[in-house]
Parts: C-alpha cells; sequence; structure tokens
C-alpha cells in the first residue's frame, strides 16, 4: 500500500475539523486562475502590515479563509466574515480570522473573505468590485457545503465597519448582476440567510464615514451611485434577518448608520426577529469582540444566542 503524505491527510480533514492545518491548505482562491472579473493586469501586488493588527492592502487575488469547528460540536452553521479597514486595507485578524476562531468555539464555520480593495489602477468599475468578490465567495462557500458540514439555507454574514458596509451590500443588493458567470458556483444564490452588521458604514450620504465613501465611489460620485450603496434605501422584505452593534460615542462611523438599517428593516420586516439592534454607550469605534471591555464585551454572545434562536427554512 502507497503512503500517504500527511500534507495529503491535512488537506482532506482540515475541512472537517479533525486536525489542524496551515493557513494555505485552508485557503481557496475565490476565482479560477486568470479569470477575475473587472481586473487590469499590473505589477501592483499585496501588501501584508503586521504590527499590533495585520492590516493587508492591495489585494489582487481575491481568497475564503475556512475555519471548521470540530464535527462533535458543528451546527451546520456558517458565516461568511468580511473585516472593515475603510475599503482601504483589510483589518485581517483582528476582524476576521479572530472571530471564524469564535465561532468555531460555538459550532458554527467561519469563513474569512480577502476581498479586493477598490482600486483605480487595477479595475475597470472600482465600486463593483468588493460586492463582485462577496457574492462570489457566498456561491463559492454554497458549492462546499456539503464536504463542509454546512447546511445551505444557514450560511449567514458578519462585516465590521466598511466590511459592515459590504455585508449590507450583500444583504441587499444579492440578486444585482454585477459580473458575467463563470462556471457551476455561480449559478447558486447569492443571498446570505441571515446576516450580523458591527459599527457597520451603512450610508452614503449624511452620516457616513467619508474615507469609505472616497475609496468606494471616488471624490465625486453622482446622487444615483451614493444612492445605489446607501443600502438602508435597498432594504426590503426579503432582506435578510439582521443583528446590529453599534457605540453610541463612534466619532468614526456614526451610530446612525445601524439605526438608519435597523429602521427600514422594521418598517420592511414581517418577521419578530428582522431586525435586533443593540447600542452601547461606550466604546468608539474598532473594538472587535471587545475583550475585557465590561458591558460591550456580552455583544459576541447576544449573537451567538440570535443565532441559535434563528428560526430558518
Amino acid at each position: 500500500m502507497k503512503k500517504i503524505s500527511f500534507k495529503i491527510l491535512c488537506i482532506a480533514f482540515c475541512v472537517i475539523g479533525t486536525i489542524s492545518c496551515s493557513p494555505e491548505e485552508r485557503i481557496i482562491a475565490l476565482w479560477p486562475e486568470g479569470n477575475i472579473p473587472n481586473h487590469i493586469e499590473s505589477d501592483i501586488e499585496e501588501v501584508q502590515n503586521r504590527t499590533d493588527i495585520l492590516r493587508i492592502s492591495n489585494v489582487q487575488e481575491p481568497t475564503i479563509e475556512v475555519f471548521l469547528p470540530d464535527n462533535s460540536i458543528a451546527t451546520g452553521k456558517a458565516m461568511l466574515i468580511f473585516p472593515g479597514g475603510g475599503y482601504g486595507i483589510l483589518a485581517y485578524d483582528w476582524e476576521g480570522t479572530n472571530i471564524a476562531k469564535f465561532l468555531n468555539v460555538h459550532g458554527i464555520a467561519g469563513i474569512v473573505v480577502k476581498y479586493r480593495l477598490p482600486s483605480d489602477k487595477t479595475q475597470f468599475e472600482k465600486h463593483k468590485v468588493p460586492l463582485i468578490d462577496a457574492q462570489r465567495a457566498i456561491r463559492l462557500v454554497r458549492s462546499k457545503a456539503d464536504s463542509w458540514n454546512i447546511d445551505t439555507n444557514q450560511i449567514g454574514i458578519i462585516g465590521f465597519s466598511a466590511g459592515g458596509h459590504l455585508a449590507s451590500t450583500l444583504g441587499t443588493q444579492y440578486n444585482r448582476k454585477v459580473y458575467e458567470e463563470i462556471d457551476s458556483v455561480d449559478d447558486l444564490s447569492a443571498r446570505p440567510d441571515f446576516m450580523a452588521l458591527i459599527y457597520p458604514v451603512i450610508t452614503m450620504g449624511e452620516n457616513t464615514h467619508k474615507g469609505s465613501k472616497k475609496n468606494l465611489l471616488g471624490e465625486n460620485p453622482s446622487i444615483a451611485m451614493v444612492n445605489q450603496y446607501s443600502n438602508q434605501l435597498q432594504v426590503n422584505g426579503n432582506t435578510p434577518t439582521t443583528f446590529l452593534v453599534h457605540a453610541i460615542d463612534d466619532k468614526v462611523v456614526p451610530r446612525e448608520n445601524s439605526e438608519y438599517f435597523h429602521t427600514m428593516l422594521s418598517v420592511n420586516g414581517s418577521e419578530e426577529d428582522k431586525a435586533s439592534l443593540y447600542l452601547y454607550e461606550k466604546g468608539g469605534h474598532g473594538f472587535s469582540l471587545a475583550k475585557g471591555t465590561p458591558n460591550l464585551e456580552e455583544w459576541p454572545q447576544k449573537l451567538i444566542d440570535w443565532i441559535i434562536g434563528l428560526k430558518l427554512d
């Protein structure tokens, strides 16, 4: 009998949580080689800057990084994670891999999306690119659901700050055609079954985060473009049930962003749990899991309780 290398065994078993694997073996490209939509070839390379937080910029090859819980506690639920960073960088561990590991403890698969950031130098229509990658990411996860022990009707998303804007864009514009189909993965639904928005940018109008708006839409976007990406205006009765968290003293992304979205969900919702908003007096911006912060650190457990209580088809 031929010997099977440890690497092959790792690739086979890491996705079902039986043994640990290196990051390279749980990272999957979003697009087939040479088929990245809305992409201009250039000599620009991805930059990773690791200080207190791993900050990634100039993403050229978007990926998902898959963290699956042990089979003994797996719930069949999954969440795609969109780190923030003002559409200029990705706070990849702080609002990405750390969140995935937290979800795993509670039996939920965590899939970190390293999405492309808007760029006039490497993209034709930069405002579409984050949504293009987000739609593809959730479709790709659905295509792998059986092998990853995930229920295709239990796939949610979570986004932080500008990543919350991208998550809310996906949650309200999942049917918008922003790229041409490449393969059978693109036949699958891009609609999240539920979503969580943590100190999210929602509007591109009053009370927006100016840096996110400039990076995504450019210096002088049209009114039509501003409205297209003011996601409270895109909410309807099919928008997924949503959990929101914001600090009242957030000076970077005003709390009104979450309030706008919550209000429109409440107006359009037919389910009792269509919209849940938690406002905290103190916390500022970018607190992630808020470990060690009194009161605020309760929000992750509230999220878990909310997810467990959801009644999804």
